[in-house]
């Protein structure tokens, strides 16, 4: 039986964000918006522009793929989000009637956020969310804080005994003061070639391989444009492992573990370009290129990282096999993974066996089951 409009889903599709990934965020979403269950869901788009403004509806997009930026939207062009709104507007005149409503209670169900980097998925959103008290997709705000942090989530992992890449944390105050030290400092804990990359960012965005001492400078000059802590990573001769992880919607229930994926960079690495603005930049290899007992070695590394980093819903997780050590490494967890036409996180878990739509649906039941839960806290204390 056809379900009636009034029993679908409301599921706000949050795009957009004052983030470098921008761009990517918003291929992310029109992927989600496209392959969502019709017959389940009605779409609510919500984007936010780079200067912070949430509109309801698809104007960011069209600013954005239009004119490849976000101006300032003029206030009357349409309804301001906020988060206790709920409602599903498809033409200018329902955002009108919405904004003028006086109804109580929540217009959408869920919040599905694609979007991705600094204040996007490092748990300020997710916050914002759980203070308006709304379900959403995707970890919550202490794992996406962790996994933002790649300098953080190493540590943690390091104490769980899994190995990471050699690196050394510089501030940006300590780079400025001390620069001569900073240098001595990578040239003996490690040798190069190294990465630059900002602590806090997504995407391979700030990312610099310097290949000699001179050329360090300008690669931190680039990392401290996205962020004010920058990790310098030993290069090692490694293959590009990814996973992807989706928690069970049984409780207690083990995640589920995609097959491992293999990334071949055509570019010096797999950078923003390789990754976006090349078709031909890199080569994705599903399943990896591996021996069966480096794949299962891979899964249960990501399955083990996916507890130890306190992840919900999803994420991509990013190994390293070092081709010299003989050993797999850690590299990062992205709890928003790209969900693009390209992106792997969607591709693993279809080469695993489950749709791209299936997939979209488990994660909404995931968060409104998450929420259910959380709605039997107790939230004060009496006698």
């Amino acid at each position: 039986m056809t379900m009636k409009k009034s029993d679908k889903i409301r599921v706000a599709v949050l795009y957009g964000g004052r983030s470098a990934e921008h761009e990517v965020s918003l291929n992310s979403a029109a992927n989600v918006i496209e392959k969502l269950d019709p017959a389940r869901f009605d779409v609510i788009p919500i984007g936010i522009d780079k200067q912070g403004n949430w509109f309801l509806g698809n104007e960011v997009f069209k600013k954005s793929l239009a004119h490849k930026q976000v101006s300032r939207l003029r206030d009357d062009s349409h309804a301001w989000f906020a988060p206790d709104w709920i409602g599903s507007p498809s033409d200018q005149q329902q955002v009108k009637e919405l904004a003028l409503s006086t109804g109580k209670g929540p217009h959408f169900d869920v919040v599905f956020p694609v979007v991705h980097g600094t204040l996007c998925e490092d748990g300020t959103l997710q916050g914002l969310l759980e203070i308006a008290n709304l379900p959403y997709v995707g970890c919550g705000v202490l794992a996406s804080a962790i996994n933002m942090d790649k300098d953080v989530s190493k540590r943690l992992v390091m104490s769980a005994g899994i190995p990471v890449v050699p690196y050394v944390v510089v501030k940006n105050s300590q780079w400025k003061k001390t620069p001569e030290q900073v240098t001595r400092q990578i040239n003996e804990k490690i040798s190069y070639p190294v990465f630059v990359k900002p602590a806090n960012t997504g995407s391979s965005i700030g990312i610099s391989k310097v290949k000699t001492p001179d050329q360090l400078e300008a690669a931190m000059a680039e990392a401290f444009r996205f962020d004010q802590k920058v990790l310098v990573e030993k290069a090692l001769n490694v293959l590009e492992l990814e996973v992807a992880v989706l928690e069970s919607l049984e409780p207690d229930g083990d995640p589920i573990v995609s097959v491992v994926g293999e990334i071949k960079s055509r570019h010096e690495f797999y950078s923003y370009e390789a990754k976006y603005l090349d078709e031909n930049g890199a080569e994705l290899l599903i399943p990896a290129s591996v021996s069966e007992k480096i794949k299962e070695q891979a899964r249960e590394i990501a399955k083990q990282l996916f507890i130890v980093l306190e992840c919900e819903g999803m994420a991509r997780v990013d190994l390293f096999y070092d081709q010299d050590a003989k050993q797999i490494v850690f590299n990062e967890i992205n709890t928003i993974p790209g969900f693009t036409q390209i992106s792997m996180y969607p591709k693993l878990m279809v080469a695993s066996g489950m749709t791209y739509t299936n997939l979209l649906t488990h994660l909404i039941q995931l968060a409104m089951n998450k929420h259910h839960n959380k709605c039997k806290l107790i939230r004060s204390y009496a006698d």
